[in-house]
């Protein structure tokens, strides 16, 4: 039928006139005058050539175009359309080519949409992945995966993972996934500078509609936050384990003479259960510190938010550190804006003081000076808090605000610290959406700053 339309109009009048000779041919021995025959044939011949005139314009033409149009939706030019008015077949043909159109161009704009929506989500998530074939070719590599690796799609796409993936574990998670057909986990270590991160990748097979094998995912997950949860929850353990063990030993072995002893001597029995009395205390904060981070860390722990004079609040602590100052020969000063209020939660306040002023004494030499600020700008209050103490190391400043972290582990428990006030510190700032900053130097000092916003 195509090959039909494409014939020329004089190829059909060739045809006609072939006709007219065969039918003049036929009625020659029938027809005796010439001249009739003569009349006859061109009449015969007007008609076909009438008819063929009006099949090629309200047929041919169209059914031309209709094929023209329909070979350029086929090359993906769903804008196209087929103006033909009318109600006869051409007519049915002309809007089912232009429903086809309207319907594909919809179908190519969502499935544009989709693969833009799927391309955005493959570049901007946070793990890292990579595409392979059953033939072990790599066809995508996101921008986690090249930002990991500092390289570029070049240098990944189209080559055989082997050739290129660096690293041994992704070649067994590849082969696994391959060999099992199932999701295989695996975990490995990468240097990003000179910090080691630490990365989980997971082997995903994936298959056709016919659960044919067609290739493979590798998606790299970050997990140094995870390890190092997981480090801080053993060490915290570990930590709550020894101090508790620490003192129950004590009063146990204290008893345990004073029990042998029968309280003979009252001086030693008197010395044995003040010991005990401390050692109990101390377990008693180290139980009130924890409780207190249970309920920081609560999801649906509430402030008890009010509006707090600070003056007024430093009048319940400045007499008491005032007099720890002066048994360790320490000079203490406090300055504080006047009339100055804010919005807050008052006795978690009232903590963070006390906290970093214990800190702040407990290791501040003898004739070392501590000082306690408190101002405020139109966003912040600021509570700053320093020292001229034994300073801590800046490659350990960002633990300090760790469970049980201590900076001179000896030193720390001679003082009777529980090793849990930064951290209980640094939840109470959390919880007030503001943030703390810490500077200090070995054998100079420290200076804590803490923001928070006047609400």
């Amino acid at each position: 039928m195509k090959s039909l339309i494409k014939k020329p109009l004089s190829y059909y009048m060739l045809i006609i006139f072939v006709l007219s000779v065969i039918n003049g041919l036929l009625l020659f021995p029938i027809v005796d005058n010439v001249i009739i025959l003569i009349a006859i044939l061109i009449i015969n011949f007007c008609i076909l050539t009438l008819f063929l005139q009006f099949f090629n314009v309200n047929h041919m033409k169209p059914l031309s175009k209709a094929i023209t149009i329909l070979s350029e939706i086929n090359q993906g030019n769903y804008r196209v359309r087929f103006h033909f008015s009318g109600n006869n077949i051409i007519g049915t043909i002309s809007k089912e080519i232009n429903s086809l159109a309207r319907n594909m161009n919809e179908y190519s704009i969502q499935e544009k949409m989709q693969r833009e929506q799927l391309t955005t989500i493959i570049e901007n998530t946070e793990n890292g992945l990579v595409l392979i074939d059953e033939k072990g070719y790599i066809h995508l590599v996101n921008r986690k995966f090249l930002t990991i690796y500092g390289k570029t799609m070049k240098e990944y796409k189209g080559y055989l993972y082997y050739e290129v993936l660096e690293e041994e574990v992704f070649h067994k998670t590849i082969q696994n996934a391959f060999l099992y057909e199932e999701n295989v986990k695996n975990e490995f270590t990468h240097y990003e500078g000179t910090e080691k991160v630490y990365y989980q990748i997971i082997g995903v097979p994936i298959f056709n509609e016919k659960n044919r094998l067609k290739g493979a995912v590798l998606v790299i997950h970050d997990i140094t936050e995870l390890k190092k949860l997981e480090l801080m929850r053993k060490d915290f353990v570990a930590n709550v384990s020894h101090e508790l063990r620490t003192p129950i030993t004590s009063i146990r072995g204290f008893a345990e003479t004073l029990l042998e002893d029968d309280l003979k001597n009252k001086e030693v029995a008197k010395e044995f259960l003040t010991i005990i009395y401390n050692e109990s205390d101390r377990m008693q904060l180290l139980i009130e510190d924890l409780l207190t981070l249970s309920r920081l860390e609560q999801e649906n722990f509430q402030l008890i938010v009010n509006e707090i004079d600070v003056e007024g609040l430093l009048k319940d602590i400045i007499p008491a550190y005032q007099m720890k100052a002066r048994k360790k020969k320490i000079s203490i000063a406090f300055s504080v804006d006047e009339k100055l209020k804010f919005k807050a939660d008052k006795e978690k306040i009232k903590q963070i003081i006390i906290n970093l002023l214990d800190n702040a004494i407990h290791y501040t030499q003898e004739q070392g000076k501590v000082s306690l600020a408190i101002n405020s700008t139109e966003e912040y209050v600021h509570i700053h808090v320093s020292d001229t103490g034994m300073g801590i190391d800046k490659a350990v400043l960002p633990r300090i605000f760790e469970r049980f972290y201590r900076v001179d582990k000896a030193r720390s428990r001679n003082t009777g610290g529980t090793g849990l006030g930064l951290a209980i510190v640094k939840h109470i700032v959390d919880v007030h959406d503001g943030k703390i900053e810490i500077d200090s130097e070995i054998n100079k000092g420290t200076h804590i700053h803490i923001y928070l916003p006047r609400k």
